[in-house]
């Protein structure tokens, strides 16, 4: 898993140039927002079981289909394995967000989801309404907590809702 500093370091390394300015400017704002990045991944790591516990009650209510027979929640067995994604896809944002990256959601998380859930006959509609539902909730949390920047929390939850997202081929 990479971070924000090896990321750009390897990118540098990878066409053998200096760190040049904008470099040096991507770096100072990355350990600039670490406080308030390591201060939400707290607020998600003490909160976890109930923003995902939230955030599974209001997809419910938003799509009841879904824990109705025949929907994709539909059984104890399929609501558990929905909530644990859920939960799954929250670990890998804090991730992504102490490591101002993208790329741990890429290798651990985003790699063949997409095939698998529509394989397996998930609607990744919902599960990209969830992981939105998930952000707002953290986002509220992350005020609460008196976090100025509830902003750096959008990146990880947009950057997974946009890779899972239908695209036109």
């Amino acid at each position: 898993m990479r971070d924000a500093v090896t990321s750009l370091i390897r990118n540098y390394d990878s066409i053998g140039r200096y760190l040049d300015r904008d470099a040096l400017d991507t770096l100072k704002s990355y350990f600039a927002s670490g406080t308030a990045r390591v201060r939400v991944a707290a607020v998600i790591n003490g909160n976890a079981s109930a923003i995902v516990k939230q955030a599974g009650s209001r997809l419910f209510e938003d799509i009841p289909e879904l824990i109705r027979p025949g929907g994709n929640a539909y059984t104890t067995r399929r609501y558990a394995a929905c909530l644990r994604d859920m939960d799954y896809y929250l670990r890998y944002a804090s991730y992504a967000l102490v490591a101002g990256s993208m790329d741990v959601l890429d290798e651990r998380v985003l790699q063949g989801l997409r095939e698998t859930y529509n394989s397996l006959g998930v609607p990744i509609g919902s599960t990209v309404i969830g992981i939105q539902i998930m952000k707002e909730i953290v986002k509220e949390q992350v005020a609460a907590a008196g976090i100025e920047n509830a902003s750096i929390v959008d990146q990880p939850f947009d950057y997974m809702a946009r890779e899972l997202a239908e695209k036109d081929i």
